[in-house]
């Protein structure tokens, strides 16, 4: 099947991880980027939309991952393919790893964390939707792949504790963001880290993305 002819559906929870792929690939004949959200709740309500509306060929469910398995460096793509995509060949000469996925209700934001999810999943990676896109797909079967990137790594505490400045709908809250680097100025430098990292690794997933839909 020529890329043309393909229609590929990737999603992705927020803008900051969409925004390179967008910019490099998205634009390409027969891909469409959706966001679906943070979290299980509002990938599961994003994607039934969006396949009630079109159904695609292939769904790829993308962006970033906390690293648990300890040799997963920031910026390594990292993958799980079904079968029947076909991908993993392409995956695996663009550079990209499989990994077992955990699809987790919270963001792990500390190392401990991370250990103990590892100890108790046995998985290398963690995200917080692509379990449920994937089911979604199975069940109405359509083949899907996560390809996701290394963003923090197993050992390494994120600067702020997250899970702690959402909304109930898990959306970032700006508000309890400013109030916690108003007591904790300290972490504005490790924050501003943390996003030249993320734009850094949202820029290696796009290369690997647009290399597998153009493939």
């Amino acid at each position: 099947m020529k890329a043309t002819s393909r229609k590929v559906l990737v999603c992705f929870a927020v803008k900051e991880e969409a925004r390179s792929f967008q910019k490099l690939g998205g634009q390409s004949a027969g891909v469409q980027v959706i966001l679906v959200g943070m979290g299980k709740r509002n990938a599961e309500r994003a994607i039934r939309a969006a396949l009630a509306k079109e159904r695609p060929d292939l769904v790829l469910t993308c962006g970033f991952a906390g690293g648990l398995r300890p040799d997963l460096a920031t910026g390594a793509v990292v993958f799980a393919a079904d079968p029947e995509t076909g991908l993993e060949p392409a995956l695996l000469a663009a550079g990209a790893q499989p990994v077992r996925f955990h699809c987790a209700e919270r963001v792990a934001a500390t190392a401990e964390q991370k250990r103990a999810l590892r100890d108790a999943t046995g998985a290398d990676a963690v995200e917080m939707e692509s379990q449920v896109i994937c089911a979604v797909c199975r069940e109405k079967n359509i083949p899907c792949a996560t390809v996701r990137v290394i963003l923090d790594t197993a050992n390494e505490d994120l600067p702020l504790d997250f899970d702690q400045l959402m909304t109930t709908d898990q959306k970032m809250s700006y508000s309890k963001l400013a109030l916690a680097l108003a007591k904790s100025p300290g972490k504005v430098g490790a924050l501003v880290r943390l996003q030249k990292e993320a734009r850094t690794a949202a820029g290696k997933l796009a290369e690997v993305l647009a290399r597998i839909t153009a493939a």
